[in-house]
């Protein structure tokens, strides 16, 4: 299947074909055929990695009038950097199109008398953190009332973050004839709630087939080790692949700078991304980790959304997620675009159930290493 044949327009194809992006994923198949020739909800469960923004966004592009300065969609996403990373990928769909199609990101950690400024121009797509939208709209500094699609975007991850009262005030407040698009990797009873509430019972209903997904050439490990001998196989782990970069995932926000002092000790080239950062920091973590001159990089859970870096080949989890689906979005950060990964877990003795629960829920199967 090419994307011609999916029925987008010369001009889109021509740029996806400019930034080397030839074959449709198995969710882009499926979901833009659908999202262009009907006027429908949606809900699509993929998993992070499988190109849901193409999915969403090709299709959204086709239906926006660029001739109406109005606001025409809004997409929804959890975090500034998911946000940025959606802005610039449809910019780069749109290069060859006869109309400009303008786009706006807005989210919070810039100053609001800002992005104020821009939503007041000509906008036909808002791409916008829950609560940043929140307070544009308390201020009245947005007319959603020609708004035709809203796309929520990782909308399991937009409720585990708090956002859900803002997700309602936001799907309440666009009362016209719309669509909404979810997207989502989990579906849990929360979103469930929402689904029931703002989601029509004809919603086109799309699930990748999550084994596929997660099994999808990623090699799954782990390493039994004890409390006291933890940091010694880490860094193990981390000596064995000096010439890669990877990502470590641990559950607090704590632990991720507590480990990041321990590895910066040791002499390796290590960043740290948390909830108490402040957006300057991050911003100055994440630009060293894309342009390579960091080679590692410690995270939670939350503070990973919307992280986009290719050629990672590998996650280690520090500690396995509290929730089974993190495992799932941590995995994805690697083996992305067809490459191969590596996912190794760091287990204690008293965490076997944990680690047979993780294999059970997403059939896989964890092979033993030992360092």
């Amino acid at each position: 299947m090419t994307f011609k044949e999916l029925g987008l327009d010369k001009n889109y194809v021509k740029s996806l074909k400019e930034i080397g992006i030839k074959t449709p994923t198995e969710i882009q198949a499926q979901a833009i055929p659908m999202l262009l020739n009907a006027s429908t909800d949606f809900v699509g469960l993929a998993q992070t990695g499988t190109g849901k923004t193409a999915a969403f966004g090709l299709p959204l592009l086709h239906k926006i009038n660029p001739k109406n300065n109005a606001v025409q969609a809004l997409i929804i996403a959890p975090t500034r950097e998911l946000v940025q990373q959606i802005k610039k990928q449809l910019f780069k769909y749109t290069k060859y199109n006869n109309s400009k199609i303008f786009l706006e990101g807005v989210y919070g950690g810039e100053k609001i008398d800002i992005q104020l400024k821009n939503v007041a121009r000509t906008t036909h797509i808002i791409i916008a953190t829950p609560g940043r939208l929140v307070d544009l709209m308390n201020r009245g500094a947005v007319n959603l009332s020609d708004v035709k699609t809203i796309v929520l975007d990782e909308a399991d991850e937009m409720l585990s973050m708090g956002f859900k009262n803002d997700l309602t005030t936001i799907l309440k407040a666009v009362t016209g004839k719309k669509n909404t698009w979810l997207f989502s990797a989990t579906m849990s009873d929360d979103l469930k709630d929402i689904v029931k509430r703002y989601i029509s019972d004809q919603a086109i209903r799309l699930e990748i087939d999550r084994s596929s997904i997660v099994n999808s050439n990623i090699s799954h490990y782990y390493v039994e080790t004890t409390l006291h001998n933890k940091a010694h196989a880490l860094m193990q782990l981390l000596e064995a692949r000096e010439d890669d970069r990877g990502i470590i995932f641990t559950r607090t926000k704590a632990g991720a700078q507590a480990l990041k002092h321990q590895l910066e000790q040791e002499g390796f080239n290590v960043g740290a991304l948390e909830g108490d950062m402040q957006q300057k920091e991050r911003d100055k973590v994440m630009r060293a980790f894309k342009n390579t001159t960091l080679q590692l990089l410690i995270s939670t859970d939350v503070s990973a959304r919307g992280i986009d870096v290719s050629d990672l080949a590998f996650v280690i989890h520090h500690q396995l997620p509290e929730h089974i689906e993190y495992y799932t979005h941590r995995s994805g950060r690697t083996a992305r675009a067809g490459k191969k990964g590596e996912s190794i877990a760091l287990i204690l003795p008293n965490e076997y159930n944990e680690l047979k629960k993780v294999e059970t829920t997403l059939g896989i199967k964890m092979k033993q290493i030992t360092v």
